[in-house]
């Protein structure tokens, strides 16, 4: 696509009402009096996925990836970046000279957005969810030396993936780090949260729900009320965007 008229970004995922991202970018080309426009790209499954990606390359410049595409976008993919594959989840593609990039600035995004909280005792995290924000969060935590446990409805023991049963005091107190990584309470399901025992948690712990709408979820608010360190997705999606609007425009 020619670079000179209008350019189009997006998002792509399948329910975007809850998103801020299509805002985000929107307030950023109004401000900086850039001729792009971003859209909402909601499609109901993989097969519309891969329709959708035929002709993408003609007609967008980069869209961002959400729940539940970021694994399943990859095979029809040109190129992935080493951090994409080395993750196994893309959450931003760059189309460029008719070719598809894959790349992922989740990874990026989380490591600006914990910076402030991590204390020298957050040697252990604890992971809800196994999807592609998940593969994100364990790849840099684990670049940061922190051992990675995950709590899935699939378990695989030897690989430290635990099932939702299994998570006891013992094993909250074991991991002073927590991260909500499935969409469960995302608006308009307030009431939603992980079967997870998040009464164990206490004043060391610092507890991060992924989901930034609302500002405050249930696991949040009873992880703050039990005197947790808190920390919601807001700040990760903002710094991840600006990864994606550099690598869109290099």
């Amino acid at each position: 696509m020619s670079q000179q008229g209008t350019r189009k970004f997006g998002l792509l995922g399948k329910t975007l009402g809850h998103s801020f991202s299509r805002s985000h970018f929107m307030e950023k080309f109004e401000k900086e009096e850039i001729d792009a426009i971003f859209e909402n790209i909601e499609l109901p499954d993989a097969n519309a996925v891969e329709e959708w990606m035929k002709s993408a390359p003609s007609e967008y410049t980069g869209v961002s990836v959400t729940i539940p595409y970021k694994e399943v976008v990859i095979p029809f993919l040109d190129e992935l970046s080493p951090e994409a594959k080395a993750i196994g989840a893309v959450n931003c593609i760059h189309f460029k000279d008719g070719k598809s990039i894959g790349h992922n600035t989740d990874a990026y995004g989380f490591g600006q957005s914990i910076k402030p909280f991590l204390r020298n005792i957050h040697e252990r995290a604890l992971l809800l969810g196994t999807g592609g924000a998940s593969k994100a969060v364990a790849y840099t935590l684990k670049n940061l030396g922190i051992t990675v446990g995950h709590i899935s409805r699939t378990p695989n023991p030897e690989q430290m993936i635990y099932g939702y049963d299994q998570a006891n005091e013992i094993m909250v107190k074991s991991f002073l780090m927590i991260v909500n990584c499935t969409p469960l309470g995302t608006s308009p399901n307030f009431e939603e949260k992980p079967n997870f025992p998040i009464e164990f948690v206490g004043e060391d712990h610092f507890v991060v729900d992924l989901i930034y709408n609302p500002s405050e979820t249930k696991f949040l608010k009873l992880a703050r009320e039990n005197g947790a360190d808190t920390l919601n997705g807001l700040s990760m999606l903002h710094q991840q965007a600006i990864k994606a609007w550099e690598i869109w425009n290099s």
